[in-house]
């Protein structure tokens, strides 16, 4: 009996390694979870051509939209593990779980190959709004809870959660007024309507710099290149915060390790072109290059992390 497993596990090791040898062979997709024009559809279409070209097969960028990313997210977790179905994860993937019910098991349907950027929210309030700073913001919310209104893009969003993490972090209440968007949050910010806002950089850094919000922080561990000028909130009074809109991509659970480190290197190999770093970074993103074991451990903390957070505050999903 140990001579046959001892066989089976032979070829299967075989198979695997021939496979890896031989790939890729016909093209590949890559699936965004969000509508043509948004970050993640950003991140898709930046490496497609790139992939193709170094891989010498056609990659295809497929959106399909809704459930905040669930919706390809099933066509990943239900697709062959070989590597030719691909995924841009986002942030919105690892607070699913605890938002909704789900059809997979996010962490064992997933392989994660690399995170690939990050964008940071900037937390901004309206010029006439009293806190100049973090440190004012909190004295402001501790002297009148319950008085300051944060808008976001929408329950669940990373602006949401950037807020709810900084009321667990501190101990302060906020009032959460949810809009179907950031462009209406930015419109009613603007208009005073609402005292905070935890918004994307690339939706409201001209707005800034034009002097109709001040910006209070980012919410990156560490500043951007996208507005270095502008603190971070832990550097700023709440040691230890941080919030990223990342981006990464993901192959379906048990695709053999060879093809992913293949993914792996090819990813970075076509992140280091100075093409791709500046359209990234003009587009608000910091590039980020992981290794696939530095990338599982970046989304298994992400995944407690937020886990906590929602259920601390209590947030459903809609």
């Amino acid at each position: 009996m140990a001579i046959v497993l001892f066989a089976l596990a032979a070829a299967v090791g075989v198979t695997n390694g021939a496979a890896a040898q031989t790939y890729p062979s016909k093209p590949i997709r890559i699936l965004v979870g969000t509508p043509p024009g948004g970050g993640a559809d950003f991140v898709a279409r930046s490496l497609a051509p790139r992939l193709s070209e170094s891989m010498g097969v056609s990659v295809v960028v497929d959106n399909r939209a809704g459930a905040n990313g669930v919706v390809a997210s099933e066509l990943l977790a239900r697709a062959s593990p070989d590597g030719y179905t691909l995924k841009v994860n986002i942030f919105g993937d690892v607070i699913n779980p605890s938002l909704m019910k789900l059809n997979f098991d996010f962490l064992k349907d997933f392989a994660f190959v690399t995170q690939v950027a990050e964008s940071q929210n900037i937390l901004a309030a309206h010029p006439s709004f009293p806190a100049k700073g973090v440190r004012d913001l909190l004295a402001l919310s501790k002297k009148n809870p319950g008085a300051i209104s944060f808008g976001t893009q929408g329950i669940g969003s990373s602006g949401h959660l950037s807020g709810e993490l900084f009321q667990y972090m501190t101990g302060v209440k906020w009032v959460h007024v949810p809009y179907k968007g950031g462009a209406l949050a930015l419109v009613d910010l603007m208009a005073g309507q609402i005292s905070i806002s935890f918004g994307n950089i690339p939706t409201m850094i001209q707005q800034v710099r034009a002097g109709k919000l001040r910006a209070l922080a980012v919410t990156g561990a560490k500043r951007t290149a996208a507005a270095p000028d502008i603190p971070t909130v832990g550097e700023s009074g709440v040691p230890g915060f941080a919030v990223s809109n990342w981006f990464g991509v993901s192959a379906t659970g048990r695709t053999p390790h060879d093809i992913l480190q293949r993914l792996n290197g090819e990813i970075a190999r076509a992140m280091k072109l100075p093409e791709v770093r500046t359209a990234f970074q003009n587009a608000g993103a910091d590039p980020v290059e992981t290794t696939i074991e530095q990338y599982n451990a970046f989304i298994q903390v992400e995944y407690a992390k937020w886990s906590k957070v929602i259920k601390a505050a209590g947030i459903k999903g809609e």
